[in-house]
């Protein structure tokens, strides 16, 4: 692991209340790395997301993002630096696809020439036709496009993290492993540093390269699939059977269907 990763977490917390959302949580994420945070409903791993731009405030521990301490560095700032993809895309409902794209050029300043380049090269980038969607609103574009915008959006001030909450959790199954695919493309092609929430084991598996394990505020497990494997931890061990589950329990339906 290098000495200063893209992000660090170190003894990071945060409460709401009497609940701990994220306990004691350190995590190490290198240059060029897909990291993937997997857990279950309350587990931590959004609000662990979140606290890497500054959209929630940590009660302790220290965060690092390129090697600067987040609470040396101005919020607004922070979060410019930072591609976030939310999940459903999280696009302003008024604007155009490609106002929505242009929008965090336009607040730093970016020339409006400038900004017209940089949205046909990102439409083009995610794969969408810069003639049938530049001027259309959110509301007429199906959920995967909607996700391709956002994460047009996400790269549009050129960041080198980019941060993605359950970016594919609400598309159907086929539009989601393509957007995945093509997600991972993109993140190999660009140089990025990506960490995706997601609750799917297969998907984290699929995608990234190391994967963190959540629950309860507290990170169970990290590591690759191999390396996870190997864990002592009762839930990680379950968590990764139950991609191999689905499928065992899927070709034995097949064979049923194809006995009748």
């Amino acid at each position: 692991m290098p000495s200063r990763p893209m992000i660090g977490y170190a003894h990071v917390t945060k409460s709401f209340g009497a609940l701990k959302a994220v306990d004691d949580v350190s995590l190490h994420i290198a240059e060029g790395e897909f990291v993937a945070v997997v857990g279950g409903s309350g587990s931590g791993k959004t609000t662990l997301l979140r606290l890497a731009n500054r959209l929630i405030e940590a009660d302790g521990g220290t965060i690092t993002v390129e090697g600067d301490d987040v609470q040396s560095v101005d919020p607004v700032a922070l979060r410019r630096r930072i591609g976030y993809v939310f999940q459903s895309g999280g696009l302003f409902p008024h604007l155009s696809v490609a106002d929505n794209i242009g929008i965090t050029p336009k607040l730093l300043g970016v020339p409006a020439a400038d900004i017209a380049t940089r949205v046909d090269e990102l439409l083009e980038l995610v794969q969408l036709d810069r003639a049938a969607h530049r001027e259309r609103l959110p509301d007429a574009l199906s959920g995967g496009q909607r996700q391709r915008v956002g994460v047009a959006r996400a790269l549009a001030a050129r960041p080198r993290i980019v941060l993605m909450d359950e970016p594919f959790g609400a598309l159907d199954p086929l539009t989601r492993d393509a957007l995945g695919d093509d997600f991972r493309e993109l993140h190999r092609k660009l140089g990025l540093t990506t960490v995706m929430i997601t609750h799917d084991m297969t998907e984290a598996i699929l995608l990234a390269d190391r994967i963190a394990v959540m629950r309860g505020g507290k990170l169970l497990a990290q590591g690759t699939p191999v390396e996870l494997s190997k864990s002592s931890d009762a839930y990680v061990l379950e968590l990764l059977r139950t991609p191999r589950r689905q499928v065992e329990r899927l070709n034995a339906l097949l064979l049923q269907s194809g006995a009748a």
